[in-house]
């Protein structure tokens, strides 16, 4: 089965089901510090799987872009990717556990036409926080899936959440397929082991909450959240325990061969990690994201990087980057039409990937002249040495080994592997430290930030003027930060303005509305919205002042206050650039 054969499927049955079909959220958060990209399709719902109404109703699916960078050093294998597919419904506080099971049997049975007798299903078995989830485990055994495929798992396998230390999270039911049930039975353990029983789709029940003091209590409203990778997905439909052999990866992998002329069976892993981290770098880029040495752009930075990297591993002395991005933007297998952010940046797309290449190889020049420098100086090069090189200039470990070589000299790659792991611990440690809010966050100082961005949005624009747009905002517990359109530097005069015209709506006391409306209504009535290439038919819209004469009116999914006059006293910090055309904003509120 093809990837775009699979997502309709998908879509069309749950609008089947009457659920409202929502475009895909861009890859950068829009108000979440809690994360870079939008790793889940349940992300850019957080609001609505807190209580706030949709204005598309309860029932909803989508396909939904997703991106996750922690397992960057993994892509080689069969399975990671950092980009992805995630298709996705949610149950918005209507239907529960007895909808949904029996539709997931019927999706992958009767839709995908899996054989039942090769799906195996996992279940909450219960602990001292929630009672084992007995209700999933009938429903799937009165669906046909006998007794010894339905298997109960400890919360670390089957339990979602909190995002954060507090909020929504329940048990969750697994489905699984063996991909070679002629091999004759297999304990599912063993099988998950071996690879051969493999996970195709997750169905998370959202029935409890969990407090500051780590109780578990039943929710008032019950969400269904699903999530099934296409990428994984389309493999195992199409007979393939390797990924990058569907037709997804083919046009992207064929391109590398005809540049590299090297065969994908002989250079299997650098193939891999060339195809996976360029399409990445295309939808990240796409998406507004430039490369940089901070948060995002430092996440694009190393996909091109690490690319590059591979190239040469392959023999490839010139740029070829932006040539396999033309694989991923004419691949009319899954992207090409479906997604229009990608045709609308294509230039630009290719120039920033020309650029940073053309200064990545200028880098690993730097990089082969520092090593040949410590050879020349000690006549050796310590892993940790080695690990410096690596990490400063990208200099890859296999190129390192080469130098060392030609001069009969070897790498301690043990200690090199320690330096490396060190540095994995200190970047997790602080990644963890600066996004370890999630789900529930969206407190009453969370709130009040992220109304005080669309005054702010709104003031730049009129002090400015209205080529001004909002590109990103990152939002914690002590400030906010807004990134925008802008060529120049603002100065001094220009930052007391647009900090004076906030303050001064603050103390207006002006009163913040929603609506549900069309978004062409939106458009026509002045909205602000651009975030994102799509919006759905039906959007929700933020007015701050009187619906005749207000002062901002945003499409956006919340949290705001009720009134100005709770926000305080607004402060800009700092200002400074965001790349090419962009500035970017700190301030607080006292």
């Amino acid at each position: 089965m093809k990837a775009r054969e699979l997502k309709d499927k998908f879509i069309n049955f749950f609008v089947s089901q009457q659920h409202v079909e929502i475009p895909s959220a861009r890859i950068i958060p829009e108000n979440d510090p809690t994360t870079l990209f939008i790793s889940a399709g349940m992300h850019p719902l957080v609001p609505f799987l807190l209580g706030e109404s949709h204005p598309l109703g309860k029932r909803l699916t989508d396909v939904q872009k997703c991106v996750r960078t922690g397992d960057i050093d993994d892509v080689g294998d069969e399975t990671h990717n950092t980009f992805f597919e995630m298709l996705g419904n949610w149950s918005l506080g209507d239907y529960f556990k007895k909808d949904m099971i029996p539709w997931s049997y019927k999706f992958l049975t009767q839709e995908l036409k899996i054989n039942p007798e090769h799906l195996h299903v996992t279940c909450f078995e219960g602990d001292a926080d929630a009672p084992k989830d007995t209700e999933s485990y009938d429903l799937w055994h009165s669906q046909g899936i006998s007794e010894d495929r339905i298997h109960y798992l400890p919360k670390k396998d089957n339990w979602w959440g909190p995002a954060g230390s507090v909020g929504p999270c329940g048990p969750d039911t697994e489905m699984f397929i063996d991909t070679n049930p002629n091999a004759g039975p297999i304990d599912f353990v063993t099988g998950c082991k071996q690879r051969r029983i493999i996970e195709i789709w997750n169905d998370v029940f959202m029935q409890y909450y969990k407090d500051a003091d780590g109780k578990f209590s039943e929710m008032p409203q019950k969400n269904v959240d699903t999530g099934m990778g296409v990428e994984r997905t389309t493999a195992i439909l199409s007979g393939f325990s390797d990924n990058y052999l569907s037709s997804i990866w083919q046009p992207i992998i064929q391109k590398i061969e005809e540049i590299s002329h090297k065969k994908y069976s002989e250079y299997t892993k650098s193939i891999r990690i060339i195809a996976d981290h360029i399409r990445s770098a295309v939808f990240i880029i796409a998406d507004g994201i430039e490369p940089s040495n901070k948060e995002a752009g430092y996440v694009l930075r190393r996909l091109i990087r690490r690319a590059v990297r591979q190239g040469k591993i392959l023999g490839i002395e010139t740029n070829f980057i932006s040539k396999i991005a033309d694989a991923v933007l004419d691949n009319q297998e899954n992207y090409a039409g479906i997604y229009p952010e990608l045709n609308q940046n294509r230039e630009r797309i290719i120039s920033i990937l020309d650029a940073e290449e053309n200064k990545f190889r200028k880098t690993l020049n730097n990089g082969l002249r520092e090593i040949n420098k410590l050879i020349e100086r000690s006549k050796s090069v310590s892993g940790k040495e080695a690990f410096t090189l690596y990490e400063s200039f990208g200099f890859p470990v296999e190129m390192i080994q080469e130098e060392l070589e030609k001069n009969n000299l070897s790498l301690d790659i043990d200690e090199f592997n320690q330096a490396k792991e060190d540095h994995q611990k200190l970047s997790q440690t602080l990644s963890a430290g600066k996004f370890k809010s999630g789900l529930a966050d969206n407190s009453e100082i969370i709130t009040k930030y992220h109304t005080t961005t669309h005054l702010l949005h709104t003031a730049l624009r009129k002090i400015l003027g209205d080529h001004v747009q909002q590109s990103g905002s990152n939002i914690t517990a002590d400030r906010l930060r807004f990134d925008f359109s802008h060529n120049e530097k603002l100065t001094d005069e220009q930052l007391k303005q647009v900090s004076d015209l906030v303050n001064q709506q603050i103390k207006s006391s002006l009163v913040v509305t929603k609506e549900t409306i069309p978004f062409t209504q939106a458009q026509k009535e002045g909205a602000i919205a651009f975030f994102g290439s799509k919006y759905p038919e039906i959007v929700s819209v933020y007015t701050i002042g009187p619906k005749d004469s207000y002062f901002s009116k945003e499409v956006c999914t919340g949290p705001h206050v009720n009134n100005t006059n709770e926000l305080g006293t607004f402060e800009i910090t700092k200002e400074e650039s965001a790349g090419s055309g962009k500035r970017r904003i700190y301030a607080i509120l006292k």
